[in-house]
């Protein structure tokens, strides 16, 4: 999380909980109920909507910075696990916990999501919502890894390919 004081930059690319990466484009002070408050303008990628995020609401929503290397080899690490325990439970209370974990933000929890929707997958036919749900994790997550490592989304692409096909 951000610590306190510790303000984004315009042009700084960052991650918004179940939108995925932005750009914060600018800072703008805006008068709300006779309050002056100050507020990242973010636009996320690949989309035409634009996000106002007052600069004291960061914390609460999640707004946070891409991740760094330390975090790529721990998201890599989940979903190379072999062992996972699939819930057996009806495909929409899978679902909704799968949402919780994406609205996180966390990219731990997104990983796992994407994981454990492939794992399911190979077992059984995904339910309709199941499969937007792991084309909504890869994509969160395919981006985000894309930018930390500075590589083509596709080629990210071509290493979950690979490594889904072991499972």
């Amino acid at each position: 999380m951000l610590k306190a004081g510790a303000a984004f930059k315009v042009g700084e690319k960052v991650v918004y909980p179940a939108h995925g990466v932005g750009i914060i484009e600018s800072l703008q002070v805006r008068n709300v109920s006779g309050t002056q408050k100050k507020f990242y303008m973010l636009r996320i990628v690949d989309s035409e909507m634009t996000i106002m995020i007052p600069t004291e609401n960061v914390q609460t929503v999640g707004l946070r910075r891409i991740i760094g290397k330390d975090m790529v080899s721990k998201v890599y690490r989940i979903l190379r696990e072999k062992k996972v325990e699939v819930d057996q439970q009806t495909w929409n209370r899978r679902y909704r916990e799968y949402t919780e974990k994406i609205k996180t933000g966390s990219v731990l929890e997104i990983a796992k999501v994407l994981r454990d929707l492939f794992v399911l997958k190979a077992d059984k036919e995904l339910s309709f919502g199941e499969r937007k749900m792991l084309d909504t994790a890869r994509n969160l997550l395919v981006k985000e890894l894309a930018i930390a490592r500075s590589f083509p989304e596709d080629k990210i692409m071509e290493e979950l390919k690979t490594i889904f096909a072991r499972h």
